[in-house]
């Protein structure tokens, strides 16, 4: 272990045992309920005495043989597709919960910031979950009053500083909890997606205390996000995170692409159709998403050739007011968001398709997020990232450098040579 490692990673582990049952029908009476209650209750004294086998149980590592050191003053970005153990490595660092294998070594106070509201009380005013904050965070009360003016003026939520924090929105959540945090001086400082909550112009001046804290204070920083433009900009380290085990370890921009180019390797399609759960809830449910150029399947579109984005969903209520929407990001810049119209499904399968002009998007690798809606900004369902396709270029005689941006669109010019200004 190097004399300057803030956090060492040793063989890190978490394993989760997840029990299988069968799945009980979508509806019963309260008469069945109570019947099949009794009845587990008798087969499992018999099954017990005969020394039969419990219920079937799976071991899930939700992190694997994770090692690695991270630096004094460094901004560690750590990236990932959902379910890739991020958030999972968070929570053991914070002390929220413990490896089951492999140790961890902290040097410092450590401040998280991994769910909205976390450390507050929901009865409390906002002025006094700031004490209570700090506390939890290990400050006395005097650190926490020399830094109150700060947090408050930081978090602009002063006109609400005495009311109960139950009473505000999330943003208004984030921004306490974000100001506390970031305030109070913590040697390593642990930010998950949470700032995705608050708005556009919030985020950026989060991302500037961030660099304020990491680059003037010399502290430490674990930044997780989605946005592969803040944590590009931010971090100049990243970790690749992938199934639970560490894929890469390396430079920031190395990392991105070595997670967009393992991404890309998808085969143009994701299905939940046969799932015992597929994403959604009681009203709607994502079915399938595809990529589809000149007809067929693929992750892999010509640049001169228009793309399809078919999404499959299914209504379970009749008459329901629905649409879908897509964000389509490259390199954490936006180069589309929308859907049609919400419309009244009758119940059942539904497919929306979204056609993509060819000679549009720029070369490189786009993510594609789905969101279910309803009545018009009830937001069922939002899968992130849940398929990449690349767009290249068959040959490129033109230009020879990197172009710049989400899209690049073919435009028409003109071009003619002047009078010549002596002779007119």
């Amino acid at each position: 272990m190097s004399s300057d490692a803030i956090i060492t990673l040793s063989g890190l582990g978490k394993k989760y045992r997840i029990r299988h049952h069968a799945r009980q029908a979508e509806y019963a009476t309260l008469r069945e309920l109570i019947g099949n209650k009794v009845r587990s209750l008798f087969v499992r004294s018999s099954t017990a005495a005969k020394g039969a086998r419990p219920a079937a149980q799976e071991d899930f590592w939700a992190l694997k043989d994770v090692s690695c050191e991270i630096r004094r003053g460094e901004v560690v970005g750590i990236i990932g597709r959902n379910g890739a153990g991020k958030s999972t490595l968070l929570k053991i660092l914070s002390r929220i919960t413990e490896p089951s294998e492999g140790r961890v070594r902290l040097k410092g106070r450590v401040a998280s910031l991994l769910e909205v509201g976390t450390g507050f009380h929901a009865e409390l005013t906002g002025r006094e979950n700031i004490f209570l904050n700090g506390a939890i965070l290990g400050m006395s009360r005097r650190e926490i009053h020399r830094k109150f003016d700060e947090i408050v003026a930081f978090s602009e939520v002063e006109k609400f500083l005495d009311t109960p924090v139950k009473r505000y929105s999330s943003g208004m959540y984030v921004r306490l909890a974000f100001a506390v945090a970031a305030h109070l001086e913590p040697e390593i400082l642990i930010v998950d997606e949470v700032l995705a909550v608050g708005d556009a112009q919030f985020q950026k001046k989060c991302l500037g205390k961030l660099q304020d804290v990491a680059g003037k204070d010399g502290r430490t920083v674990l930044f997780v996000s989605h946005n592969m433009l803040a944590i590009r900009n931010l971090c100049s380290r990243g970790l690749f995170l992938k199934s639970g085990t560490l894929r890469f370890d390396g430079k920031m921009e190395a990392a991105i692409e070595a997670y967009l180019g393992e991404e890309q390797a998808s085969t143009g399609e994701v299905s939940w159709a046969k799932a015992a759960a597929p994403p959604g809830d009681e009203a709607m449910r994502l079915l399938a998403v595809r990529v589809r150029s000149e007809g067929q399947i693929t992750s892999s579109v010509y640049i001169d050739r228009a793309v399809e984005i078919e999404i499959d969903y299914e209504t379970l209520v009749a008459d329901l007011f629905a649409t879908v929407s897509i964000h389509l990001n490259i390199m954490g810049a936006c180069a589309f968001v929308g859907g049609p119209p919400s419309f009244i499904h009758p119940r059942g399968a539904h497919r929306a398709v979204c056609t993509i002009p060819a000679s549009l998007l720029n070369n490189g690798a786009y993510h594609v997020s789905v969101f279910l809606i309803t009545n018009v900004t009830h937001l069922r369902v939002i899968e992130r990232d849940v398929i990449t396709f690349s767009v290249e270029e068959k040959d490129r005689v033109e230009y020879l450098g990197e172009v710049i941006g989400a899209v690049r669109p073919k435009l028409e010019w003109a071009a003619q040579p002047l009078p010549n200004p002596a002779q007119s």
